[in-house]
C-alpha cells in the first residue's frame, strides 16, 4: 500500500504540470459570455443558436454539467485528496481562484462536500486570498454558509447518533461563519431568497426531529440504568460483607479489602446518581439547534462518562465483597475467576458503546481544554 501510494503521489506530480484544463475551461466560459451577448444584442453566433433561446440554453447546460465542469482541482477537493490539492496549487498558484461553470470557487466545493482538511488549508493561506474565495458568490446567489445549509452533497457525516450528526453540521456551520464578511449572514439566494440560517433550519429540520427522538430515549435508557445501579449500591452500603459483630460494627473493618469495597461503593452511588441528574437536564431541555451545538452533547457525554465509572466501580466493589468473604482461604484460580467475573460486564459495555463514545472524545476534549493552564491564560489575556 505504501509502495502504491508513492507511485500514486509521482504520477500526480507528473499529470499536474501536463494539466490545462483550467484554462480551457476559462476560455468556455468567455465564450459563453459571448454568446449571451450576442444572444442579447441580436448579433450573429457561431454556436447557431437562436438568439431568443440561447441564454436559456446555455443555462440548461450549464445545470446539467455541474459535475463535469469541475476542474481536476475541483475534483480532488469534492472528495477531500489533499495531496492532489496542494500540487496542483504548488504548480499552478493562479488556478486557486477558478470557478466553475457555476461560478463554484474551491472553497465552495470543499464546504459544500464537507471536506475539512481542504477548508483549513484555505483557511490557512494569506488573509487577502482566504477573502477572496469566501466572498465570492455563485450563480444560484449562494455564499459558502449557503453551501453549509445545502445537503445535496451531506452524506451524514462520520457521527454514530443523529445528535452528534447535527452537532457536527452546526459546528460547521459556525467554524464556515467565521470567514465570511460579516454582512454576508443576511444574503439572500436567487432562487429561495433566504439567508443561509433559513435555509439551514429548513434542510436539517429532519435531522432535528431524529436528533430529538434519539437523544430523548437514550437519556431516558441511560437514566434508568443509573438509578438501578444506585439503588443497588445503596442497599449494598447497609449489608455489608461478612456482617456486623454484637457491637454493630463491621466484622472486617480493618481489612484493605474492605476499606477498597467503602471507596468503590460510595463513588459509583455518586456517579450513578450525578449521571441521572444529567440525564434528567437533558430531558428539561428546549432540544432547539443552538442546544444541539454545545450543551446537550455535553451533558449527555459526562452523563455517559459518570454511568460507566459507576458501573466499573459497581464491579469492582462487587470484586472486593467476594475477596473479602473468602479472606485468606481463596487459591490462585479462585481470584482469577473474581477478577474475569468483575471485568467481563465493563468490558462488554465498553466495546458495545466504542462507536458512541468516540464520538464523547471530541466534545470531552474540548470540556477538558478549558481547565488547561494555558486556556486559562489566553483567556485572562484576551479580557486584559
Amino acid at each position: 500500500m505504501k509502495v502504491k501510494h508513492t507511485s500514486a503521489l509521482e504520477l500526480t506530480k507528473t499529470l499536474v504540470k501536463e494539466d490545462s484544463s483550467w484554462i480551457q475551461l476559462h476560455r468556455s466560459k468567455i465564450e459563453d459570455r459571448m454568446i449571451d451577448i450576442a444572444g442579447g444584442t441580436g448579433l450573429d453566433n457561431s454556436a447557431g443558436l437562436n438568439p431568443i433561446e440561447a441564454p436559456d440554453t446555455i443555462k440548461e447546460q450549464t445545470d446539467d454539467t455541474n459535475q463535469t465542469s469541475y476542474t481536476p482541482l475541483l475534483i480532488a477537493a469534492s472528495k477531500g485528496i489533499v495531496e492532489i490539492v496542494d500540487n496542483m496549487i504548488e504548480v499552478y498558484p493562479q488556478g486557486i481562484e477558478h470557478t466553475s461553470s457555476n461560478e463554484q470557487n474551491i472553497l465552495h466545493v470543499a464546504i459544500s462536500h464537507r471536506k475539512i482538511e481542504i477548508f483549513q488549508r484555505m483557511k490557512k493561506m494569506k488573509t487577502i486570498m482566504t477573502c477572496r474565495l469566501a466572498s465570492r458568490i455563485d450563480k444560484k446567489g449562494y455564499t459558502i454558509l449557503h453551501h453549509v445549509a445545502d445537503t445535496k452533497n451531506y452524506d451524514g457525516g462520520h457521527q454514530p447518533g443523529p445528535a452528534f450528526q447535527l452537532q457536527e453540521e452546526l459546528k460547521w456551520f459556525k467554524r464556515v461563519q467565521n470567514i465570511i464578511p460579516s454582512h454576508y449572514v443576511m444574503h439572500r439566494d436567487i432562487e429561495k431568497h433566504q439567508t443561509a440560517e433559513e435555509l439551514f433550519k429548513e434542510t436539517h429540520s429532519k435531522l432535528l426531529e431524529n436528533a430529538q427522538k434519539w437523544i430523548k430515549g437514550t437519556s431516558q435508557s441511560c437514566s434508568a440504568v443509573a438509578v438501578g445501579v444506585a439503588t443497588v449500591v445503596f442497599a449494598a452500603a447497609y449489608t455489608v460483607p461478612g456482617g456486623n459483630d454484637d457491637t454493630g460494627h463491621p466484622v472486617f473493618l480493618h481489612s484493605p479489602f474492605f476499606l477498597f469495597f467503602t471507596i468503590m461503593n460510595v463513588l459509583s452511588l455518586a456517579s450513578s446518581l450525578t449521571s441521572v441528574v444529567m440525564f434528567l437536564s437533558i430531558l428539561c431541555s428546549p432540544f432547539e439547534y443552538e442546544n444541539f451545538r454545545i450543551s446537550l452533547p455535553r451533558k449527555l457525554t459526562l452523563g455517559f462518562t459518570l454511568l460507566f465509572f459507576s458501573v466499573t466501580t459497581t464491579m469492582l466493589s462487587f470484586a472486593a465483597s467476594i475477596l473479602i468473604i473468602i479472606h485468606f482461604k481463596k487459591t490462585s484460580w479462585t481470584s482469577t475467576l473474581i477478577y474475569t467475573a468483575a471485568f467481563l460486564p465493563v468490558s462488554v459495555f465498553a466495546l458495545m458503546q466504542f462507536p458512541l463514545y468516540k464520538a464523547f472524545s471530541s466534545t470531552l476534549r474540548a470540556l477538558t481544554r478549558k481547565f488547561t493552564p494555558h486556556y486559562l491564560l489566553t483567556a485572562i489575556q484576551s479580557k486584559e
